[in-house]
């Protein structure tokens, strides 16, 4: 921080000047803890598939880990440089155990949460309050200890933002114990907020009146101390109203504080403008703060749009990671690498040419840099599609973290200059440091290559995916094709025939436009559906693109002569009923197997053809798998003792086997199918982000959970998200799968799992395998191009193969292990959609039989029995979408097939071994 002296007069405004006192050499745990949590930022952005609750604790690295640390750290510096007090009053060791105390609560939070361990999480909070309170009791007593003087209104600052602390520690605590839908929104929009603009928010604008313009290298702004003193009561009573109104659900009083807040920030704000029209930013560490303040900015208004638009509390958090993301890398991220790009050469001291070189290392690529974070960043926040975002945040990233190793060779130049330096005055004691102008930092060629970098990752998602960006086949969202001409030949009128088609709820509207013969028609069709891209095509060539929610292609069908209808080509979006009825008046007729596809009659005789393909083409069963191939692992997955779990379930369409030899692109839950096997107990919280990064709309429906449909399991687009949260109140094997229309294709396209909710008191098993059953229904016979679901097919119900765990067959190629006299536990759910399951062990019996939630059978006895264990089972029957689970042992050794009894689709590869060994 700057030494500032008062000025000679009233009439002469102060001048910053460099940051003096004493140089801070090294000192490892207040230095070093902050390059720590970004660098495990950027591990934990980089491993994210990998990492549980990866968002949040990205978004918390940052956050709670390297801006707190440094907001402690330097509020501290820059009180002494400001009160000037004696050094006895805070000893280095005090300063130490306060900063220790601090990184073990951030260490405890930070792994509590991502782990559901509560009890860890609480005392995480609670060190963190405890060390910023014990920093404010220092901070008072140098506060109480100082001389009168100039911008003892910072230091009031630091007070007024520490004390929000606890409270927001607290909220974060009670977020992390699990709550209602509700509750958690207004608690999330507290906790976030009191933390956000009570802690960083007083921290930040207490320090910047004086640090923006030592930063400019130029005069502070003569109102700056008073407008700073007149804005923090403004802002603290604005925080106490933002944190008290969402923590009670009150909207009006929530969005009263944001503007609150915004005013006092406006007030405030007009002594950081007569600096920057003094000295424009030159450097990266003022553009790069510039660019933070902005995107706080944004953040502000963002919060305040989703508290002022949405129908609800739980509306207001769904989507809440925008917000965080703003906050993350546009706000903190850029205000921490701009904040210590200028304080750490120039604290660290030793002379102008020392302070030079290391500011240099921090000033490399600048201009790349800031262009590529702020304007990547702003590609992210589009609704762009998934590719794009993934290949433009992955470019925000590389930006980003370039500061950690430009920040330790600033260090380590700085070093080596200091001791050229004392080398050269040890030769000449007499000769003065002559320092000539800094060399300019601004490069028009950085900045055509900070967009070019950002075009070229925008180029390279949409050719990634270019379905999911509106293209198909380098078409643009203008098509001309040669017109619906009919049979004979039509004289043009020369008139134009223009329409607005929307796309809406599986339907066009208007499902029919009429045209004279022999005009041009021009449809103008605007997707209109917040849930999926939809497309128009009349065969052929004669199409759109497919287009996302909120965009518009134009299609010139050209001259037309003849009715005919045009159709979704997304799968089961035409069976739907998604047809758009082209009537021409005074043209000939459109053929009967044209004009009916999307009829009823066009239904059924869909199905027929389906029927018939199953029966004469279908896929081939029973090749023999290569030795590259892996069964899908059927094992439980553990049960831990986390009551809150955190799952995030992207979807993807990926090409995947179905049987040995035979592919299909399947819509998944994160690449695979089944989806993920969710495993708790009665009394777990689920809380699931769904992330699309699929082509079209999807969705997700929890059988686990009792939740209004509404919001949860709505569609949402490609490149949207979603939050759903349930508590699992009962015990049972749920299925999960996508709810989106149709739903038989989407749950046969491999949009489906399994959540197991155990029963109080069961037993541990030797062996614990989850089989789900399911139907495949193949578009062509699967060899040679690879072909989505077919819909008719799952409409009709011709499956082409009945599956456990989404392949034909493959517990037979590979077979499922267990030993003799082991006890093993099959859990069965029928996923369908159609068929059900009678799911038997060829040479077993079940002494064991729990279906729907309750015991038929439980080691040997019925519900009412009282005798002997004698009674047994041999079939485990579910309906489509039910589960339950068997036990048997196998007493001796040998090969023992598991099937549905349902002969015919066990046949079609619902089948496997269980390969018992002695």
């Amino acid at each position: 921080m700057t030494t500032l002296e008062p000025p000679t007069t009233a009439a002469r405004p102060a001048r910053a000047s460099a940051p003096s006192g004493p140089s801070r050499g090294r000192w490892a745990l207040r230095d070093r803890p902050g390059v720590v949590w970004l660098g495990l930022a950027v591990l934990v952005a980089l491993a994210h598939p990998f990492v549980p609750a990866a968002s949040w604790l990205l978004v918390h690295l940052v956050l709670l880990g390297a801006l707190t640390h440094s907001a402690m750290v330097w509020s501290t510096h820059f009180s002494q440089a400001l009160l000037k007090t004696p050094a006895s009053l805070d000893e280095r060791s005090r300063q130490n155990a306060r900063i220790g105390l601090l990184v073990a609560g951030q260490a405890a939070v930070l792994v509590g949460v991502p782990t559901s361990l509560w009890p860890l999480t609480a005392m995480g909070a609670l060190a963190v309050s405890a060390a910023l309170a014990w920093h404010a009791t220092a901070l008072w007593r140098r506060l109480r200890h100082a001389l009168p003087g100039r911008f003892r209104v910072t230091v009031r600052y630091y007070l007024a933002a520490a004390a929000w602390v606890p409270v927001g520690a607290a909220l974060g605590a009670w977020l992390a114990r699990g709550l209602d839908d509700t509750t958690h929104g207004r608690v999330l929009v507290a906790h976030s907020m009191v933390m956000v603009l009570g802690w960083v928010g007083l921290t930040v604008t207490g320090t910047l009146v004086t640090l923006w313009p030592t930063m400019l290298r130029t005069r502070i702004d003569e109102r700056a101390e008073r407008l700073a003193r007149q804005a923090l009561p403004v802002l603290v009573g604005a925080v106490c109203v933002i944190g008290t109104g969402a923590a009670l659900g009150s909207r009006p009083a929530t969005l009263a504080g944001l503007a609150g807040y915004a005013a006092g920030l406006a007030w405030w704000g007009r002594a950081l403008l007569a600096p920057a029209r003094q000295a424009p930013p030159r450097f990266f560490a003022t553009w790069s703060v510039t660019a933070a303040l902005a995107w706080g900015a944004v953040a502000l208004g963002l919060v305040g749009w989703r508290v002022a638009t949405a129908g609800s509390w739980p509306e207001v958090a769904d989507g809440y990671g925008v917000v965080a993301a703003v906050i993350a890398a546009g706000f903190a991220a850029q205000l921490l690498a701009g904040a210590l790009s200028h304080l750490v050469p120039t604290v660290l001291g030793g002379g102008p040419s020392v302070v030079r070189a290391g500011s240099a290392e921090l000033n490399r690529g600048a201009v790349w840099r800031v262009t590529v974070v702020n304007l990547g960043l702003a590609v992210c926040l589009l609704p762009v599609p998934s590719a794009v975002r993934v290949a433009a945040s992955t470019l925000v990233l590389v930006a980003l973290a370039a500061f950690i190793p430009l920040l330790l060779r600033a260090v380590r130049a700085a070093v080596t200059a200091r001791r050229a330096l004392v080398a050269t005055v040890a030769e000449h004691p007499v000769r003065p440091e002559r320092v000539g102008p800094e060399p300019p930092v601004w490069s028009p060629a950085q900045l055509v290559a900070g967009v070019g970098s950002v075009a070229l990752a925008v180029t390279l998602g949409v050719a990634f995916d270019p379905a999911a960006a509106g293209l198909d086949a380098g078409r643009s969202g203008s098509v001309a094709a040669s017109g619906l001409t009919g049979a004979g030949t039509v004289v043009p009128t020369g008139e134009t025939t223009r329409v607005r088609v929307e796309a809406r709820d599986m339907s066009f509207s208007p499902s029919s436009v009429t045209v004279p013969a022999g005009n041009r028609l021009v449809i103008e069709l605007v997707n209109v559906d917040e849930g999926s891209p939809h497309d128009l095509s009349f065969g052929g060539d004669l199409r759109t693109p497919r287009i996302m929610p909120g965009r518009t292609a134009t299609l010139d069908a050209g001259v037309v002569g003849a009715s005919a209808q045009g159709w979704c080509t997304i799968v089961g979006h035409r069976r739907m009923g998604m047809v758009l009825d082209v009537v021409v008046e005074g043209g000939p007729s459109a053929p009967a197997d044209v004009v009916g596809a999307g009829s009823a009659a066009g239904a059924r005789a869909g199905g027929a053809a389906a029927a018939e393909r199953s029966e004469e083409a279908g896929i081939r069963l029973g090749q023999e798998p290569d030795a590259a191939f892996r069964a899908v692992d059927a094992a439980l997955p553990p049960l831990d003792d986390r009551r809150v779990r955190e799952v995030t379930l992207t979807v993807e369409e990926v090409e995947l086997e179905v049987s040995p030899g035979v592919r299909q692109r399947r819509w998944t839950f994160d690449g695979g199918v089944p989806g993920p096997t969710l495993h708790g107990r009665v009394g777990d919280t689920f809380v699931v982000t769904l992330v699309n990064r699929g082509s079209m709309g999807h969705s997700v429906d929890f059988h686990a959970g009792e939740r209004a449909p509404d919001e949860v399991m709505r569609t949402i687009a490609p490149g949207g998200s979603l939050t759903y949260r349930f508590t699992a109140e009962r015990a049972g094997v749920w299925m999960y799968h996508c709810s989106t229309m149709p739903m038989s294709a989407h749950i046969a396209a491999g949009m489906h799992g399994a959540v197991v909710i155990e029963p109080d008191g069961l037993p541990e098993a030797d062996r614990s395998y989850v089989l789900v059953q399911s139907e495949v229904h193949v578009d062509g016979d699967g060899t040679g191009r690879t072909a989505e679901v077919d819909a008719d097919s799952a409409a009709a119900d011709t499956p082409d193969a009945v599956v456990f765990n989404g392949v034909a067959n493959q517990y037979d190629a590979r077979p499922l292990a267990a030993g003799v006299g082991e006890r093993v536990r099959l859990w069965v759910l029928a996923a369908g959609p159609n068929r059900g399951t009678a799911f038997h062990v060829v040479g077993g019996q079940f002494d064991t039989v729990w279906r729907e939630g309750t015991y038929l059978l439980r080691e040997g006895r019925g519900p009412l029995d009282t005798g002997a264990a004698s009674g047994g089972s041999q079939v485990l029957d579910l309906a489509p979408a039910q589960g339950g689970f068997v036990e048997l042992s196998m007493p001796e050794a040998g090969h023992y097939p598991f099937v549905t009894h349902a002969m015919a689709d066990a046949e079609r590869g619902a089948h496997g071994i269980l390969d018992v060994t002695g």
